[in-house]
């Protein structure tokens, strides 16, 4: 970053919490992006060269079959990075991660990164943040084979508002489809009871979110273990920053 640059406010709340000092280092070390619909941060498998803090919009962890079918087992949204598995020691990518919601993040090389996670304050809030990740990732798989398809689409929905801090969301049928891992009547039929419900308003792709309240409540209990594993990671105070 250039120095305009870095003076420029914060959004990714890792960086936020981050001693100033810290917080100011890493700046000269990001480079701020665009994401665009639809790109592709990481395929499976492949190396993870960057890693990403996202400051808007939603990228979906996905794991992918032989046979080429698809299921959404997090997501990541401005509270969080993209290529958490660097601080694991990990040198490729578990899943593809896919940007479903446009925005902007702030990127690093790895290499850069791991120098970074030797300071405590980072140590710190990445150990919680990977916490945080399994704890959704578990919960996914746990929704998918415990819940309604109705139940799992509120709980979706909720998480997506949180990503994306909107209530209006833009998402195809196919794509929600993919990402419940579900067939695409079964998600018409479920958008369409929570519509008659009064809870969402759907139409070709837009989905506004009516009742926030109504829609938790018709949640599973997912949304709020995931919720409350995601804001463990800020509550107390990191190790190396006061209280």
């Amino acid at each position: 970053m250039t120095s305009n640059e870095s003076s420029r406010p914060v959004e990714n709340r890792i960086l936020i919490s981050l001693p100033a000092q810290d917080r100011d280092r890493m700046l000269a070390n990001l480079e701020p992006i665009s994401m665009p619909l639809g790109a592709v941060l990481y395929e499976g498998s492949a190396p993870i060269d960057y890693v990403y803090f996202l400051e808007s919009g939603m990228v979906s962890l996905v794991a992918l079959t032989e046979e080429g079918e698809t299921f959404e087992v997090a997501v990541v949204g401005f509270g969080g990075l993209v290529g958490a598995a660097v601080f694991l020691e990990e040198e490729t990518s578990q899943h593809q991660a896919i940007v479903q919601a446009e925005g902007t993040a702030l990127r690093m090389d790895t290499k850069t990164f791991k120098a970074e996670c030797e300071h405590t304050a980072l140590q710190s809030l990445m150990r919680r943040y990977c916490s945080s990740l399994f704890r959704q990732i578990t919960q996914s798989a746990v929704c998918c084979r415990f819940h309604s398809t109705e139940a799992r689409l509120c709980r979706w929905l909720l998480q997506t508002r949180d990503c994306v801090r909107s209530n209006d969301l833009y998402l195809t049928q196919e794509f929600l489809a993919q990402m419940l891992g579900i067939y695409r009547p079964g998600v018409t039929l479920a958008a369409g009871t929570l519509q008659q419900a009064g809870l969402i308003r759907y139409s070709r792709g837009h989905i506004t979110i009516l009742d926030p309240e109504g829609l938790e409540a018709s949640s599973c209990e997912c949304y709020k273990a995931i919720t409350l594993a995601y804001s463990t990671i800020f509550k107390k105070p990191i190790s190396g920053q006061r209280a």
